[in-house]
C-alpha cells in the first residue's frame, strides 16, 4: 500500500506543497477513520439515567497517549453566550437542512442566548443553529447566572425518534416562560407542537398554587424514563422564595401532554419567615431513574428558621424517589441534622443523586448522595433511610469536601470492584465499593489539587476500554475573579499508590462570572472530549 508521502511525491509538487498535502490528507484519514469507528452517542446528562458519568467504550484514548504529546486541544467553535449545560453527541446523523447536508457525527449544544447548535463532531463547523426565542435577562436581579438566562439545563435525546427535547427559558410579552420543545435531530425544527410550561398544585390549606415562571429556575438536567419528559425546579438566588417552589413535572415524550399529576416539595401554606422553596437544582446534575422507573432527586434549603420540615408537607434537604407517574413520593432520606443545613443554607441539594448499576445481583441496590457540608451518603436505594433526629439510616457517611458537585462510577480493571469518584473541595477522590458482608466505601485514591476559586467542587467524567485504560476526566472552576480560564484534567485511576498520576492539564474554556459557578461537565466519545463554556466549545483528542 502507498505511504502518504509517496502519494504526495508522485504528485510531482514542489516541496512545501507536498508537506501541506501529507498533512491534509492525514487529518483527512484521521478524520475517516475517527468518523467510521465513532458509534458512542452521549444522548443524556453523565451518560445514562443512573447518571453514572461513564464512557465504557473508548477505544483510541488510554493513559499513555493522553499523557503524551499528541494529545491536545484540536479546535475551538465559537458560540453566541455561555453555555451551562453538559454537549450532547451522536454519530451518523442525517442533516436535513442547511448547506451541509448529509451524514455527521454531531454534537448538541445550547447555550444561555437560547441557541441550539449542532456542530460536526470532529471538525467543530457549525451545521446548524437555531434560536429558540429571547432569553430572560438577569431574572429577578439574581447574579448567579450570566446575564442571558435561556437554555441552562442539558436537554435529552431520544435516538429511537431522532428528537432532541430542550427547555428554552424565554421573555415573551406576557412575561418569562418555559416551552418544552422537541427538535429534529437533522433539522432543528419543532417535530411536535412546543408546550408552555404550566402546573398547579394543591397545598396543605386547600388552595391552589400556581406555576410561576418568572420565579421557577429549570437547571437540573432532563430525564427521559417510562415514555415521559421529566424536569425539575428550583429558584434564582433563593429571591421570591415567598412564591418559589421546588416542582417536578413531567410531559408524555410522544405528544407533550402534562401528566396528570406533579410535585411540589412544600406544600405548607405559611412558614415563619414566609420562605418556602425545597428546590430542585442540583448544581445542574439530572433528574435520575431507577430501574424501578422511579424518579430520584436531591432536594435544597427552605425556611431559614429551620423549624419547617416534616418529611411529607415540606421535604428539604433530602433525597427523594418519586413514582414514575410523579403521583407518590415513594422513599426518602433526610439527614439528621436537617435543621441545621436550613439554617446555615448547607443544601443537600447542591449535588445529585448517583444511582450504582448492580453489582453481579448484589441487594440492596445502591446510592450516593452530596452537598455543600461535605457529607455523601451511601444510602439503601431499595430503601433511601427516612429520616431520624439522632441518627442517618444509611449504610455509611464519607468525608468528600464541600459539594456543588455531582459523583460518578466506573468500575476498576485491577480488581473488578466498582469505584465512585467524588469531586469535592479541590481533589477527586476514589472509593473502591465493598458490597460483603454489608455495602461500604473505602478511599483508595487521591488526585492532586485542581484549580477552583469559586464554591467547592466541580465534576467529572471517566473513559475506559470495557475495564481497561480507565481515566478521569474533570473540569475545574476558574482560578478566580481575575483568571477567568476552565480548565481539562486527566488523571489515571490506576496509579501506584494512592496519589492518582495527573495525565493532562490544558486550557479549556474562559468563565467571566465569577460569582456564577461554572458546572461543567466533560463528555468523552470516540478518540474526542468536548468541554463547553463561556462562548465556546474546545475540542480535545489526539493530534494528526
Amino acid at each position: 500500500m502507498p505511504t502518504l508521502r509517496s502519494y504526495a511525491q508522485a504528485t510531482g509538487l514542489p516541496g512545501v506543497v507536498r508537506l501541506a498535502l501529507i498533512f491534509f490528507l492525514a487529518s483527512a484519514f484521521l478524520a475517516s477513520a475517527l468518523t467510521a469507528a465513532a458509534q458512542v452517542a452521549v444522548t443524556t446528562y453523565h451518560y445514562d439515567n443512573y447518571r453514572t458519568g461513564w464512557n465504557s467504550s473508548e477505544t483510541l484514548l488510554t493513559p499513555a497517549s493522553v499523557a503524551s504529546s499528541s494529545f491536545g486541544l484540536l479546535g475551538t467553535v465559537t458560540l453566541d453566550d455561555q453555555v451551562d449545560a453538559q454537549p450532547l453527541l451522536v454519530p451518523n446523523v442525517n442533516i436535513t437542512a442547511g448547506s451541509q447536508q448529509g451524514k455527521h457525527a454531531v454534537v448538541y449544544v445550547v447555550t444561555g442566548n437560547d441557541t441550539v447548535y449542532a456542530i460536526g463532531a470532529a471538525a467543530g463547523d457549525v451545521l446548524l443553529k437555531r434560536s429558540l426565542g429571547t432569553p430572560v435577562r438577569w431574572p429577578l436581579g439574581c447574579r448567579q447566572n450570566g446575564p442571558n438566562v435561556g437554555i441552562t439545563s442539558t436537554p435529552v435525546i431520544d435516538l429511537a425518534n431522532n428528537i432532541l427535547y430542550v427547555m428554552a427559558y424565554t421573555q415573551d410579552a406576557t412575561g418569562p416562560a418555559y416551552r418544552l420543545h422537541a427538535l429534529d435531530l437533522g433539522s432543528l425544527t419543532d417535530k411536535i407542537t412546543p408546550q408552555i410550561v404550566t402546573a398547579s398544585h394543591t397545598l396543605t390549606n386547600g388552595t391552589k398554587f400556581v406555576f410561576n415562571a418568572t420565579y421557577e429556575r429549570q437547571r437540573p438536567g432532563l430525564l427521559l424514563a417510562n415514555g415521559n419528559i421529566y424536569a425539575g425546579f428550583g429558584s434564582f438566588c433563593d429571591m421570591g422564595a415567598d412564591v418559589s417552589r421546588g416542582w417536578l413535572l413531567g410531559w408524555n415524550a410522544t405528544t407533550l401532554t402534562p401528566l396528570s399529576a406533579n410535585q411540589v416539595l412544600d406544600t405548607q401554606p405559611t412558614s415563619p419567615n414566609t420562605f418556602f422553596l425545597s428546590s430542585i437544582w442540583m448544581s445542574g446534575y439530572g433528574l435520575a431513574a431507577d430501574d424501578s422507573g422511579n424518579v430520584v432527586f436531591a432536594t435544597g434549603n427552605s425556611d431559614p428558621s429551620g423549624t419547617t420540615y416534616d418529611g411529607v408537607s415540606n421535604i428539604q434537604e433530602s433525597a427523594v424517589k418519586v413514582s414514575s407517574e410523579l403521583s407518590t413520593v415513594v422513599d426518602l432520606f433526610t439527614p439528621s441534622d436537617e435543621s441545621i443545613l436550613d439554617q446555615q443554607d448547607w443544601d443537600l441539594g447542591a449535588g445529585g443523586v448517583l444511582i450504582l448499576p448492580e453489582q453481579s445481583g448484589s441487594k440492596p441496590h445502591l446510592a450516593v448522595a452530596a452537598g455543600k457540608d461535605g457529607n455523601m451518603y451511601l444510602m439503601n436505594e431499595d430503601h433511601l433511610g427516612g429520616y431520624s433526629t439522632s441518627k442517618n439510616n444509611v449504610l455509611g457517611t464519607y468525608k468528600i469536601g464541600g459539594c456543588l458537585c455531582g459523583e460518578s462510577y466506573f468500575v476498576d480493571p485491577k480488581d473488578g470492584a466498582a469505584r465512585v469518584v467524588t469531586s469535592g473541595a479541590r481533589n477527586v477522590i476514589l472509593w473502591k465499593l465493598k458490597t460483603s458482608p454489608s455495602p461500604a466505601l473505602t478511599k483508595v485514591g487521591i488526585s492532586p489539587l485542581i484549580v477552583n476559586g469559586q464554591g467547592a467542587g466541580f465534576f467529572t467524567s471517566i473513559s475506559s476500554n470495557g475495564r481497561t485504560n480507565a481515566i478521569i476526566w474533570a473540569v475545574s472552576r476558574p482560578a478566580s475573579a481575575i483568571s477567568k480560564d476552565i480548565s481539562l484534567y486527566a488523571f489515571n485511576p490506576d496509579s501506584s499508590g494512592s496519589i492518582m498520576t495527573q495525565l493532562f492539564q490544558g486550557i479549556a474554556g474562559t468563565w467571566p462570572y465569577f460569582g456564577a459557578h461554572s458546572n461543567l461537565v466533560p463528555i468523552v466519545a470516540n478518540g474526542r472530549v468536548y468541554v463547553a463554556s463561556y462562548k465556546q466549545l474546545q475540542i480535545f483528542g489526539l493530534k494528526p
